[in-house]
């Protein structure tokens, strides 16, 4: 589904027939079959909107489960390199013991990731895109099914769906989450809301990480959160560093609400 995406209103657009930003895909067939002999115009357009009519469908029986067992589900989605899977680290360190979390970890190859979050006291299922071709650049509605009964969803309070960094595709995709949150670091310079919007501004909270590292770099972090709002006017804007732990108390009381537990 990578080499296409859809627009806030609900059209529908192959990549390639604008500009689509500085992301290129990789030229490799996708599970759910090759859209490039499909042709142009109306025909491509139909085909395209069908797969999309198809993923909200199975993201929907996605959040019924949730929803049947009293589950949130958070998609949590950043560049690679921003330190995610450091804030989901320091996020089970810390809630593990008052919330029964699950962790959908999505990546295009390697437990490295999965490893990371083991033995911290959460349940974890590993969710690898590779499919000989190289791999998928997002988590969609169909991935995260296939995912779900590596977790016993009976004993849960909370998902966290790790999704495959990257700040195009994972945005486009309902997966069933009943919120998105982002990780975006300050290494990754100013001008991204502005350029990827689309990711910015479907996200609920935007957690800024890597502060410690601001009075090593250029950087201004007012113009990060103003480029922020101009974009995305509601979410809550989080100044952390998962590697001191500054401000996760923070993260930490905004997930506490999203799960509904009390506060602490």
């Amino acid at each position: 589904m990578g080499r296409f995406h859809r627009h806030d209103d609900g059209t529908v657009h192959a990549h390639g027939d604008h500009e689509h930003g500085d992301h290129e895909h990789d030229a490799h067939e996708h599970e759910h079959g090759d859209h490039s002999n499909y042709g142009t115009g109306r025909q491509r357009i139909d085909v395209l909107e069908s797969i999309f009519a198809e993923n909200d469908a199975l993201a929907a029986a996605n959040r019924a489960a949730f929803d049947s067992h009293g589950i949130r589900t958070l998609n949590l989605m950043s560049s690679p390199g921003s330190g995610k899977t450091t804030v989901l680290q320091a996020t089970l360190d810390a809630l593990a013991g008052e919330l029964a979390i699950g962790v959908i970890e999505g990546d295009i190859a390697t437990d490295l990731d999965a490893a990371k979050l083991r033995g911290r006291g959460a349940q974890v299922s590993l969710l690898n895109t590779s499919n000989g071709f190289g791999g998928e650049c997002h988590l969609d509605a169909p991935m995260v099914n296939r995912a779900l009964p590596g977790l016993d969803l009976s004993g849960l309070d909370l998902v966290i769906i790790e999704n495959v960094g990257n700040l195009v595709c994972p945005a486009e995709f309902d997966v069933g989450e009943h919120a998105k949150a982002m990780v975006y670091s300050v290494t990754e310079g100013e001008d991204k809301p502005l350029k990827y919007p689309v990711m910015f501004r479907s996200v609920d909270v935007v957690l800024l990480n890597k502060i410690d590292l601001v009075p090593h770099l250029d950087v201004d972090v007012e113009t990060y959160v103003h480029h922020v709002r101009l974009v995305n006017a509601t979410a809550p804007i989080l100044p952390v560093s998962a590697r001191t732990g500054a401000g996760l108390a923070a993260w930490f009381g905004w997930l506490r609400r999203f799960a509904g537990a009390p506060p602490v």
